[in-house]
């Protein structure tokens, strides 16, 4: 079951996620090393693969607020986390979806590092704590492009099918 490995505030900047100093570095195989850097000891554990496939950020409202660099949601889905916030900045939400980050909008969530987190019948469950928050679902095209990893997967997915190939 997944777990909260990282707990943030409200209004958390791309620039936070992914500081501008490294901007240079654009490839998804490189900007993982650069998640949340400046919060060392997350990096640190990160980057050393000591976190969860399927770990948990969670995080308040206005989530990858400031910019549109895309880098923000390419290094946290590149070390295979889970975004769960009360809310998302609009333009990081699209950059998620895009690049297939799992997202969960939880407008009430409350929980804590160490927590361990499902969704169970359209709601987030704290397993911990025995707490259930109503989400608010994707719109089912961005989900399926979410589940589809990413948007270009799925623009290939769909051609295939279109031209009665198999993906």
């Amino acid at each position: 079951m997944p777990k909260v490995v990282f707990k943030v505030g409200d209004d958390i900047s791309t620039d936070t996620i992914y500081p501008g100093r490294f901007m240079a570095t654009v490839l998804p195989t490189e900007t993982p090393q650069h998640c949340f850097a400046d919060y060392k000891e997350f990096n640190d554990k990160a980057n050393r693969k000591e976190l969860p496939e399927g770990g948990i950020i969670l995080a308040g409202n206005n989530f990858g607020c400031g910019s549109s660099r895309e880098q923000a949601a390419s290094c946290i889905k590149g070390h295979g986390l889970t975004v769960v916030a009360r809310g998302i900045a609009r333009i990081f939400l699209q950059n998620a979806v895009n690049l297939g980050l799992n997202t969960i909008i939880a407008p009430d969530v409350v929980a804590g590092e160490g927590d361990e987190l499902a969704l169970e019948k359209g709601a987030l469950v704290n397993k911990t704590t025995g707490k259930s928050f109503a989400i608010v679902p994707h719109a089912p095209a961005r989900q399926a492009i979410i589940d589809a990893a990413g948007l270009i997967p799925y623009a290939r997915r769909k051609l295939m099918e279109q031209h009665g190939k198999r993906a």
